[in-house]
């Protein structure tokens, strides 16, 4: 049943993101583009993420999900150097592809060779992120 779950829910986000624009590699590039011609549409997308999860954070403290054994914890609101290199990584690459994570799967399904090659190029950034992580962390407490 976790698995049916997990694909209806999968696929009410591909549709979101599908019927929002965020497929959009240029739709997301003119909402990163704050210093030249913004397109500030996509706000209401990132409002549609945070207003409901910070709901459901609410909503769900002392619960039990239906489906798991427990809801994630809130994450904490740390900012540390991982934070910063990560996201500015992630940033750079969305900037320059203007597709994240979940747009790139989708854009599987249209955007031919080079949406292949960014799934790649994003999975082996995904692989290769712990080891390296390991490696900063080590090399901060020497």
């Amino acid at each position: 049943m976790r698995k049916l779950v997990s694909f209806a829910a999968g696929a009410v986000f591909g549709t979101g993101l599908l019927i929002s624009g965020m497929v959009d590699t240029a739709k997301v590039q003119g909402w990163l583009d704050v210093f030249g011609n913004w397109d500030p549409t996509l706000a209401f997308v990132m409002g549609g993420a945070i207003i409901p999860m910070a709901l459901a954070w609410f909503f769900t403290q002392g619960r039990k999900p239906a489906f798991g054994e427990a809801f994630p914890a809130p994450p904490e609101p740390k900012l540390g150097r991982n934070l910063v290199i990560g996201s500015t990584l992630f940033g750079m690459g969305w900037g320059l592809a203007g597709l994240c994570p979940g747009p790139a799967m989708a854009s599987l399904s249209f955007n031919g060779l080079s949406g292949v090659v960014f799934l790649v190029a994003m999975a082996a950034g995904m692989w290769a992120t712990p080891p390296l992580k390991r490696t900063l962390e080590a090399s901060a407490q020497a």
